[in-house]
C-alpha cells in the first residue's frame, strides 16, 4: 500500500511532515469544537469557583455560629440550676433570722427543711447521693479511708461513711469516703 501512495505522488501519512497544512474542508472534531468547549469549560470552572467560595464562606459562618453557641453554653449552663439555689439560699437566710428568735426545735426544722429543699433541687439536676453504709465495698464509687477489723459484718462491706460520695448523671463527682470491714482476727471471731 505504501508503495502504490509513493507511485501516485503522496506521502504515506507516517512520513508526512508536521508543517504541511491539512487538507483543506476536512476540520477535526476537535478543532471545530474548540472554542465552544473551552467557553462551556470556563463558564463550568467560574460556577465551580462561585460554588467553592459560597460553600467556604458558609461553613465559616457555620464554625462562628457553632463557636458562639458553645461558648454560650459554657457561660450559661448553670442558670436554671443557680435559680434553683436561689430558693436554698433563701430558705438558708430566713432560718439566720430567725435564729435570734427561734428556740433550738424550730431551727432544726428549718435546717432539715432547706436540707430537703436542696437535696431535692440537687436530684432534679440529676445529682444523686452515695451512701453505701452497709454494702460492698466499691472502688469506683468508694474511696475507702481505713479497714476496720468486724466480727459483725462480711469483709469487703462498708462499715461506716465518714463523707457521702455523689454522682452526676452517673458520672462521679466525689466517691464516699469509708471504712471498709476487714476479717476479724481469730481470737475475737470466738
Amino acid at each position: 500500500m505504501n508503495g502504490q501512495a509513493e507511485r501516485n505522488g503522496e506521502m504515506p501519512e507516517d512520513e508526512r511532515d508536521g508543517d504541511q497544512p491539512a487538507e483543506s474542508g476536512t476540520d477535526t472534531p476537535d478543532e471545530a469544537g474548540e472554542p465552544d468547549a473551552l467557553a462551556d469549560a470556563q463558564a463550568k470552572a467560574d460556577e465551580n469557583w462561585d460554588r467553592y467560595l459560597r460553600t467556604a464562606a458558609e461553613l465559616e459562618n457555620v464554625r462562628k455560629r457553632a463557636a458562639r453557641d458553645v461558648e454560650n453554653a459554657h457561660r450559661f449552663a448553670l442558670e436554671r440550676f443557680s435559680k434553683e439555689l436561689l430558693a436554698v439560699l433563701d430558705s438558708l437566710e430566713m432560718g439566720i433570722q430567725a435564729g435570734e428568735e427561734s428556740s433550738a426545735e424550730a431551727l432544726l426544722s428549718g435546717s432539715e427543711a432547706t436540707l430537703k429543699l436542696l437535696t431535692s433541687t440537687m436530684q432534679q439536676f440529676g445529682i444523686t447521693e452515695v451512701d453505701p453504709h452497709g454494702e460492698p465495698f466499691d472502688p469506683e464509687l468508694h474511696e475507702a479511708m481505713t479497714m476496720q477489723p468486724s466480727a459483725d459484718a462480711e469483709p469487703g462491706t462498708v462499715l461506716t461513711v465518714f463523707q457521702k460520695g455523689y454522682t452526676l448523671n452517673d458520672r462521679l463527682l466525689r466517691p464516699a469516703r469509708v471504712v471498709v470491714a476487714a476479717e476479724a482476727p481469730a481470737d475475737e471471731a470466738n
